[in-house]
């Protein structure tokens, strides 16, 4: 049977690029955990912002196989020599992306508006001095800034622009960047969100966060502005405890 992920003897590397480790692999489990959605999902569009070695996307990739004929991957970052890594890396799998060195999806934004129907995102979640983020290099990678914060946050608005209305955002977070935070920045937006994904090591305590466009979200926060929304929706969300749509 055909792997369902990358290789990693098939994995290409350089000394400024971010080889795949913990949080690569918490976020690939986490897509094989959710592989029948995705098969079902038939996703048009596919985009990992932070493309690094290439791993992920291209574990998107053969996962979806191929149920995804007529699917177009999209990758990028800001570092030029992950871009140069992920595109051998894909070859060597014999799959193909559209990759683009940029940050985060400066110049496609209008191209993708409104079109993507599943993006990955490993961002740089460590928390670091603000100097340090945006730094060319291998840094770029894990420089989040202050609580880890800075890049997600620039993220997370591209993501609403660019995802489909049945678009989905896998995104990787730290204990230390407030994930119920974060899913309530996104309820804010309409997205429902639930972990699918949870996992500790030596170092840190991962979540793989899944969020999708939810009508019911979008008018629970109407709702809560009108003051007819009960208090603790969302730390209950973010706990798993409300029941997940189909799609979720």
């Amino acid at each position: 049977m055909l792997s369902r992920t990358a290789q990693i003897r098939l994995v290409s590397s350089h000394p400024e690029v971010y080889d795949p480790c913990d949080d690569s692999f918490a976020l690939v489990d986490a897509l094989l955990a959710d592989r029948a959605n995705l098969v079902e999902h038939c996703p048009s569009i596919c985009m990992e912002v932070g493309c690094g070695s290439g791993y992920v996307i291209t574990s998107l990739a053969l996962m979806l196989g191929k149920d995804s004929s007529g699917c177009h991957f999209f990758a990028t970052d800001i570092n030029a020599h992950a871009v140069g890594v992920t595109r051998k890396t894909m070859e060597a799998h014999g799959c193909h992306a559209e990759l683009v060195t940029t940050d985060i999806a400066s110049g496609l934004e209008t191209r993708l508006a409104g079109s993507v129907d599943v993006m990955v995102v490993n961002p740089p979640y460590v928390p670091t001095p603000e100097y340090e983020v945006g730094q060319f290099g291998i840094a770029s990678a894990w420089a989040g800034g202050e609580n880890g914060r800075s890049v997600i946050d620039k993220i997370l608005p591209v993501a609403d622009k660019l995802l489909s209305d049945k678009g989905w955002l896998y995104l990787v977070t730290l204990t230390a960047n407030n994930p119920s935070e974060i899913c309530l920045q996104m309820r804010k937006k309409g997205y429902a969100s639930r972990i699918v994904l949870q996992r500790s090591t030596e170092e840190e305590n991962l979540h793989i966060i899944k969020f999708w466009r939810d009508l019911d979200t979008q008018l629970e926060f109407l709702d809560c502005h009108s003051g007819v929304m009960a208090i603790g929706v969302v730390t209950s969300v973010f706990k798993g405890k409300r029941v997940a749509q189909k799609h979720g």
